[in-house]
């Protein structure tokens, strides 16, 4: 259930510096996240965009990509799990994908909207799951996984790379936005 915290046995040890950063439930937390993404465009001048804090370390508009990338990494597994689909999930290289995307020649407008889009899927995908597609799992890397870990990784993941931002890129933090019910 997405009011309940995934119990370590749920995820990898090293995912657990996403799920800690989340406080249950995660719904709500996934659609305040929308309304942080909105705030980016405003945060992040163009001029700004292209600045990496180490020569091998992402530039900003990298890091956004990299955010809608992993972020539908997360919901192909989930649905895969959530489905019933095969339960052996195969990992991914975020560095690979981002030397094979075009983020540097986009706009930090044109990647935040596509990481709204993106999540506003997720969110949707999440909302709409019945109970017993929660605790559904299989494994990654010989390690377990749920979907309702895949759900706290998804919003624990993008809170990092918004902490980075802030705290490695100079990023300001989006003001925390009021949520009205939907």
């Amino acid at each position: 259930m997405p009011d309940q915290r995934p119990t370590s046995d749920e995820y990898a040890p090293h995912q657990e510096m996403y799920v800690s950063l989340i406080a249950a439930p995660v719904i709500g937390t996934l659609r305040t996240q929308e309304a942080q993404i909105r705030a980016l465009p405003e945060l992040i001048a163009e001029e700004q965009a292209s600045y990496r804090y180490h020569e091998k370390k992402w530039s900003v508009r990298q890091v956004l990509g990299h955010m809608a990338d992993a972020e539908r990494v997360y919901q192909y597994r989930a649905l895969v799990l959530a489905r019933g689909g095969d339960p052996d999930l195969k990992r991914w290289d975020p560095d690979g994908y981002v030397a094979e995307a075009n983020f540097e020649q986009r706009t930090i407008s044109d990647l935040a909207n596509e990481l709204l889009q993106v999540r506003k899927v997720t969110s949707l995908f999440f909302a709409n799951l019945p109970p017993t597609a929660w605790s559904r799992g299989g494994t990654l890397n010989g390690k377990p996984l749920t979907v309702r870990a895949l759900a706290f990784i998804a919003a624990g993941h993008f809170q990092r790379h918004m902490n980075t931002l802030h705290d490695r890129y100079g990023v300001a933090r989006p003001e925390a936005p009021v949520l009205l019910p939907i």
